[in-house]
């Protein structure tokens, strides 16, 4: 009788990859299946804060001070994800996390992203705190910066530190934007 190995190789690598399924980690499924609001999320983003790709065109510096559910305390320490639509491009290419520091602030520089048709360019954010993510959105502009309504809504409690500002030197355009957790 003559040996069938191809069954038996096609048994044992159907087994080992049923078997690797099994041990998946529940957050790899769970950062494909969860409902993620915006576009162009990528939970494997480098840590990082000069997300620029060139130093001669328009930036975007953003800053600002992430705080607690009451709009009160600076939370330091929490991971903060961005990412926007690349210059002269469709694709979500910048992105990028980082922590808070001690005093919740945070900081980064980016290109000036492109924007889809008919809307303003966006930059996109994800708190990742207590692992009730926040999800939130900052329209930028070349001399302003602007919320959403969702955000207005979901944000009351930062009161006078809600409102983005925004002033433009040179080729750079810095926004002070504050954010709290879910």
């Amino acid at each position: 009788m003559k040996e069938s190995t191809s069954r038996r190789l096609f048994l044992r690598k159907t087994a080992m990859a049923t078997t690797g399924l099994a041990f998946i980690s529940s957050n790899v499924v769970s950062a494909f299946t969860s409902e993620i609001p915006y576009e162009g999320y990528n939970p494997y983003s480098e840590e990082k804060t000069d997300l620029r790709t060139t130093i001669f065109d328009k930036h975007v510096r953003v800053k600002g001070i992430l705080y607690d559910k009451t709009g009160t305390f600076p939370m330091q320490g929490v991971t903060i994800e961005v990412w926007h639509m690349s210059p002269n491009s469709k694709k979500y290419r910048h992105r990028a996390k980082f922590k808070t520091n001690h005093n919740g602030e945070y900081s980064f520089i980016t290109d000036f992203p492109n924007k889809e048709i008919a809307s303003t360019a966006r930059i996109y954010f994800k708190v990742n705190s207590d692992d009730d993510p926040y999800f939130t959105e900052l329209a930028v502009g070349e001399n302003c910066a602007n919320i959403t309504s969702k955000h207005w809504e979901e944000n009351q409690q930062l009161g006078e530190k809600l409102f983005p500002t925004s002033e433009k030197f040179l080729n750079t355009t810095t926004i002070n934007f504050n954010l709290k957790t879910n």
